[in-house]
């Protein structure tokens, strides 16, 4: 297949267009391809993020291969999940797919901030402000071994004085701007897309799991006066701060409901599969007083299972509980590094499919705090029912990505170079991925 050159910023979708869309969720539990056609909403409110409903036309998942944390770790068999799950999406919708937009969940997600100032000198801010000042937050260096991800302005100030939102056609003698870029690992990446391009697909964009969720789940009120959301994820833990109308902030941790069905299986010494049966059906982030009437059933690894052993359920959430407050821990003092600590009002929404499990709501609320609420899939019609859950938040925000795409920006000529072994194939994605980034 050859190689193709793809823009940093994905290609804004027009108000009163309509398209095709393919999404691409690649995450530790499952992969997900949802096809869809999004058609223009009418009389669409200013500042709104979905000028356009989506209708699936064809869905495919399955449990997900070759993938740890996020990261690519088997190519051979992230690439054979990737093909079934879209020639599953491809049957359904009856249309053959090229391109994809794909979440990137691993990679260390994280946020960088970059400021710039530019002189007006006392007339009206131009077009070409704007974008030379934006420019001149966007050559800040990276930081070593990161690509950039998404590129969002942020704010602007005029003398001094904070809050602008449109800077254009205002007087003033010092325009400044404020630039959120979003990074992961360059390799995380490169191998992301390089799975995804080994299935004769086109990695359009790459948009970060957790402002994916965010772009499918929250309400723009929420997104003005602020929200953290949650993605609880099979192999991580993200957030994604939203203030203002837009994205603030971006972290995540390599922890996540795969860790809780290991630490079962550690503990009550059964199978994996034992595990991640119990973890669904009887799971509970918080104690009940019913946990030890309860009793849940499964075999010890190495035996054949015609003797079951039954235990309380009580002790099943003492191994579940202080994992998923480690978690949250964890994010919570993250958040608090970054400036983004509790405050009273404080909104957060949980996404992905660790948050199911019982009593997540509440322990998140006991541990970071504020009003908590599951987030699932908005403006997506034809989801079957079993995609209508949090799990899937993530890729049905890839269908609002495009809508957004074009407040992102992007210095024209910034190049990152990603090392590459060889001058062959590998060499090419990744010069197609030092000008994709």
């Amino acid at each position: 297949m050859k190689n193709q050159m793809v823009p940093s910023r994905m290609k804004q979708l027009a108000p009163r267009r309509s398209a095709t869309v393919a999404a691409l969720d690649i995450g530790s539990s499952k992969v997900a391809c949802l096809i869809a056609r999004l058609t223009p909403e009418r009389d669409t409110p200013a500042g709104q993020w979905r000028t356009h409903r989506a209708r699936i036309l064809g869905i495919g998942h399955q449990r997900s291969r070759g993938v740890k944390a996020g990261l690519v770790v088997d190519m051979d068999e992230a690439e054979s999940a990737i093909r079934q799950t879209v020639d599953a999406a491809e049957r359904m919708a009856g249309l053959q797919i090229d391109q994809v937009i794909v979440t990137a969940s691993g990679g260390r997600l994280s946020s960088q901030h970059f400021t710039a100032k530019t002189v007006i000198g006392g007339r009206q801010v131009a077009e070409s402000d704007v974008h030379r000042v934006l420019e001149a937050s966007a050559i800040h260096p990276m930081t070593r071994g990161r690509v950039a991800i998404h590129s969002l302005p942020t704010g602007f100030s005029l003398d001094g004085v904070p809050g602008v939102r449109e800077p254009k056609n205002m007087i003033g003698e010092e325009l400044g701007a404020a630039l959120h870029v979003v990074t992961c690992d360059q390799a995380a990446a490169r191998n992301l897309v390089f799975a995804v391009e080994r299935g004769h697909l086109l990695a359009e964009a790459v948009a970060a799991a957790p402002y994916a969720a965010g772009l499918s789940v929250l309400e723009p009120d929420e997104v003005e006066m602020g929200v953290v959301l949650i993605d609880m994820g099979a192999g991580s833990t993200s957030a994604a701060v939203f203030q203002g109308g837009g994205l603030q902030h971006v972290d995540a941790i390599t922890l996540g409901g795969n860790h809780i069905t290991m630490d079962i299986a550690r503990g009550l010494n059964a199978r994996l599969s034992d595990a991640e049966r119990l973890k669904t059906f009887h799971g509970a982030a918080i104690s009940s007083p019913s946990d030890e009437r309860e009793t849940i059933t499964f075999a010890h690894v190495g035996e054949d299972g015609e003797h079951p052993v039954h235990a309380p359920k009580s002790h099943l959430v003492r191994i579940i509980r202080p994992r998923v407050e480690e978690t949250l821990e964890f994010l919570r003092d993250r958040l608090a590094r970054a400036g983004f600590g509790s405050s009273s009002g404080r909104r957060v929404v949980l996404t992905g499919g660790a948050c199911q499990l019982t009593g997540a709501p509440e322990a998140v609320r006991r541990i970071i705090g504020g009003q908590v609420r599951v987030g699932r899939p908005l403006g997506v019609e034809g989801l079957p029912e079993a995609a209508r859950s949090p799990a899937f938040a993530a890729a049905a925000g890839l269908f609002v990505y495009p809508q957004v795409a074009g407040r992102e920006y992007f210095e024209p000529y910034r190049e990152q170079r990603l090392a590459t072994a060889s001058n062959g194939y590998m060499s090419r994605v990744g010069r197609w991925l030092m000008e994709s980034f």
